[in-house]
């Protein structure tokens, strides 16, 4: 038995890499159209701004008092949501990863400096009304000196917030459509009930989806991150192990779910309802294109332990945030979970027939 192991999961890999070949369907979808998506929507969004922004204070050493009156000037703007920062490293985090538009820091003698990217129309737009805010605060005459550090940092802008989305819903789409359909055609085609009957172990077909599956998922996060890079220049903070692990842990989850969904489907039809069922409610809910925290609060858990909200979230907690494993962890182990309960249900459920 030991000898026909290998070449029967030999041959059963190359048909599965075979069958995505000869699927331009397959190709596009995988590779191109997120590509496509990336692009359109990181045009479409480029100078929509936030209808309320963000600005930062930071209080230096000894204007504690006059951080607190900056802050109760920008308040008395109904456009802007003020955030209070411990002190300059915060403030570069904050820019950094687009917590805030704009950095108000008071100065000597009532002056104010302002950080800000100014590539970005929602950092320009809240350093007016800040200024405005406090000019009027302080009697519109405008006795308030002012100065300008621009602060351009990648990472803040919406299609660097989009592509982690993307690449989540690409290794969920991958792992769910590949295995599914697959599955469903063979057993729809009575082929699973013939190749039960030889001497091929069950495992060694269900373990080729698996490897064959990686093997692409490599394609698939290279591909989309080298044309995210060199078309918008959307950094990865983070270490690359990190992110590749991250991309393993979530495909290996999703070809579980995947194989769970289609146990018992006997038709293409009952195979993309069900995966539908699945698949949408996690595009809408775990923040693929906008962040999933514009919810109520109340539906926060429900969305935070959904696979594809762990996985987007861990993605960009490491390419935009530069965060570390520890960071990550609950994100991996909610992906985990998934993986093991949904491999051991499918154990249960699966059905040659």
């Amino acid at each position: 038995m030991a000898e026909r192991r290998d070449p029967a999961l030999g041959q059963l890999i190359s048909v599965r890499f075979k069958e995505f070949i000869r699927e331009p369907e397959a190709i596009f979808w995988t590779f191109i159209f997120p590509v496509i998506l990336a692009v359109g929507l990181g045009i479409a969004f480029r100078n929509r701004p936030p209808e309320v922004q963000v600005v930062g204070v930071v209080a230096p050493a000894g204007r504690a008092a006059a951080a607190d009156s900056l802050a109760a000037s920008l308040a008395t703007s109904k456009q802007l949501r003020v955030a209070r920062l411990p002190d300059d490293s915060a403030a570069r985090t904050a820019l950094r990863t687009g917590r805030v538009a704009l950095v108000a820091v008071p100065g000597d003698a009532g002056a104010v400096e302002y950080r800000f990217d100014d590539t970005r129309p929602d950092a320009r737009l809240a350093r007016l009304l800040a200024d405005d805010a406090i000019q009027r605060g302080a009697g519109r005459a405008d006795p308030v000196r002012v100065g300008e550090r621009q602060v351009r940092e990648r990472g803040s802008r919406y299609i660097d917030f989009l592509i982690p989305g993307l690449l989540g819903m690409n290794i969920m789409g991958g792992g769910m459509w590949g295995v599914g359909f697959a599955i469903v055609d063979a057993r729809r085609k009575n082929l699973l009930k013939r190749l039960v009957a030889t001497p091929m172990r069950k495992s060694d077909y269900l373990l080729s989806f698996i490897i064959s599956r990686l093997a692409f998922l490599v394609v698939e996060v290279v591909f989309l991150l080298g044309m995210a890079a060199l078309l918008f220049d959307v950094p990865v903070r983070g270490s690359l192990l990190q992110l590749g692990g991250i991309a393993l842990v979530a495909s290996l989850a999703f070809t579980a779910l995947g194989l769970l969904t289609v146990s018992r489907a006997k038709t293409i039809e009952a195979a993309s309802g069900l995966m539908n069922v699945v698949m949408l409610p996690q595009w809408v809910l775990s923040g693929v294109f906008f962040s999933s925290a514009n919810f109520p609060q109340a539906a926060q858990p429900f969305i935070k332990a959904l696979p594809l909200t762990a996985t987007i979230d861990a993605l960009r907690e490491t390419m935009i945030q530069g965060l570390g494993w520890s960071a990550v962890a609950p994100e991996l182990a909610v992906i985990a979970a998934w993986l093991v309960g949904s491999v051991l249900l499918s154990l249960r459920l699966f059905r040659w027939r």
